[in-house]
């Protein structure tokens, strides 16, 4: 129940508009460009936190992985998220993904216009490159 694990974290109600999301380099990036990173609540290096990641159109992450799990929803553009050996499945506006934490895996911006995506993550956001 997501909205029982947002009210035990003791996050105020609030609204923040559109315009008001200030985006931030993440430190993860290709030739294609880098993602950033828009904080909604929280603070994604240090803990718990909902945070907005825009994505390059055709961006294709390194193999990698994250600690702790996370949710994903995309909000503009396609993307795609898998793990190594399964078929792409796209993601359009509106889909829902779930990563497990310490899983390898590729996100992907599949479509010609950036994406951005909400992510949730119980714990701090890392980017641990698999070589």
């Amino acid at each position: 129940m997501p909205s029982l694990a947002l009210a035990q974290e003791n996050i105020p109600s609030s609204s923040l508009p559109a315009d008001k999301v200030v985006f931030g380099p993440t430190g993860v990036k290709t030739a294609i460009g880098e993602l950033k990173a828009g904080s909604a609540y929280g603070d994604f290096s240090k803990g718990h936190h909902g945070t907005f990641i825009r994505m390059p159109a055709k961006f294709v992450s390194p193999l990698h992985f994250h600690t702790a799990d996370y949710f994903g929803i995309v909000i503009k553009g396609v993307a795609v998220n898998t793990q190594p050996g399964n078929a792409d499945v796209p993601l359009p506006v509106g889909s829902y993904w779930f990563q497990k934490g310490k899983e390898n895996h590729v996100t992907k911006c599949i479509s010609d216009t950036d994406c951005l995506f909400f992510i949730y993550q119980p714990d701090k956001f890392d980017y641990v490159p698999v070589n």
